[in-house]
């Protein structure tokens, strides 16, 4: 079988192929803090479509960033959690969201107005 070559001009390219995109980023800060399940993901993310949100953790887990566990009962229990290699991300994405935290305080002294929920603490 042939294998096509795929070719990156910089590395940051193969990183955001894995975690770009406006859902993934937010799916992995929140599984940062621990396993969650497909409702709990959905509650802290409200914008995300159930079908969003299901196809991005089939991608992640794809991609061995997440781990699926099932739980064999009734009702059936699924939680998604971050791999052990997923884990290797934790360092990016504390990044991304104090950047995030800081980029909001900065419009905010500017004079605009933004809520932000939920002050995420990179110490978790």
């Amino acid at each position: 079988m042939d294998t096509i070559e795929k070719t990156y001009n910089i590395g940051v390219e193969a990183t955001m192929e894995v975690i770009g995109g406006k859902w993934k980023p937010i799916i992995l800060c929140h599984l940062r803090h621990g396993a969650k399940r497909t409702s709990e993901l959905k509650r802290l993310i409200p914008n995300i479509t159930q079908k969003m949100l299901t196809q991005q953790l089939r991608e992640l887990e794809h991609d061995h960033i997440v781990d699926r566990r099932v739980y064999n009962q009734i009702p059936p229990k699924v939680e998604y959690s971050l791999s052990e290699y997923g884990e290797s991300l934790s360092y990016i994405l504390n990044q991304l969201c104090t950047w995030g935290e800081h980029h909001i305080d900065r419009k905010v002294e500017e004079g605009q107005s933004i809520c932000l929920l939920n002050r995420d603490d990179v110490n978790h």
